[in-house]
């Protein structure tokens, strides 16, 4: 009796290979219940590499499936993602690759990205880059990207994209006195920007912003879509060029 329930211990790990095997543990006795169990455990005993195994190919298969889910998350999102308008686009416009990412100017992995985040822009030559203001670190990440939404809204593209940049080296904290001579040492009105962070379309846009991270289940920062991909969290630059390389491929098949 003893090897006659390795295979339904098999499908039952989601190990099987061939057909589904009948199996109901339901219409045992007792008596082969605790066989069952007994062979289980033994089988796993002389066998400790087949839990692993399974846990891979779950694993796997939930990977799989958050892909999938990521990628109907940004079809359904796609206007308001990449194309809202209100957003700072840098990097190359026309690029064939887009990333979109969501950034707080008090997150530290933020600032560890941003060096690479600007490197693989500049070297690569063809990426497009859109930012979305996703402060939720506190009143000092609310301040710092009000301010710079209200520079955008000021100036524009042109005033933003080296605000961006000088918030995201930032030391210090984030006050109404440190941006607005953060953005005059830049040549740009700091005290006009200052100002300008009480316009409406400031809350209409961090807000819209923080509506759309809920709808794609976006709970941390940095956090990056990358044309239907999510990735969640610091990515490496090498890990940056080895996903840019793999969306070109599958752009080609």
């Amino acid at each position: 009796m003893t090897r006659r329930f390795l295979p339904a211990l098999v499908l039952g790990l989601g190990l099987a290979t061939g057909p589904a095997l009948a199996f109901d543990i339901d219409a045992m006795s007792d008596d082969e219940r605790a066989a069952f169990r007994d062979e289980v455990r033994a089988y796993l005993l002389d066998n400790p590499e087949v839990i692993m195994e399974a846990v891979d190919v779950l694993e796997r298969r939930q990977a799989a499936e958050q892909v999938a889910n990521d990628a109907a998350l940004v079809a359904h999102n796609a206007s308001e993602i990449f194309d809202d308008g209100v957003s700072f686009v840098g990097g190359n416009p026309d690029g064939d690759i887009t990333f979109v990412e969501f950034v707080d100017y008090k997150c530290g992995y933020c600032k560890k990205a941003f060096p690479e985040v600007a490197s693989l822009i500049e070297d690569d030559g063809n990426i497009r880059i859109i930012y979305k203001e996703f402060p939720i670190l506190g009143e000092e990440s609310l301040l710092a990207s009000r301010f710079a939404i209200s520079a955008k809204l000021i100036g524009g593209d042109e005033a933003y994209g080296p605000l961006h940049d000088a918030l995201m080296t930032m030391r210090g904290r984030a006050t109404a006195e440190s941006l607005t001579a953060l953005a005059d040492g830049l040549g740009l009105d700091g005290a006009a920007i200052l100002a300008g962070i009480s316009d409406p379309k400031v809350d209409e846009i961090i807000g819209a912003n923080h509506a759309l991270a809920q709808r794609l289940q976006i709970s941390g920062t940095p956090t990056f879509v990358m044309e239907d991909q999510l990735v969640r969290g610091y990515v490496p630059l090498d890990g940056m060029i080895q996903i840019v390389a793999e969306l070109r491929a599958a752009k080609q098949q």
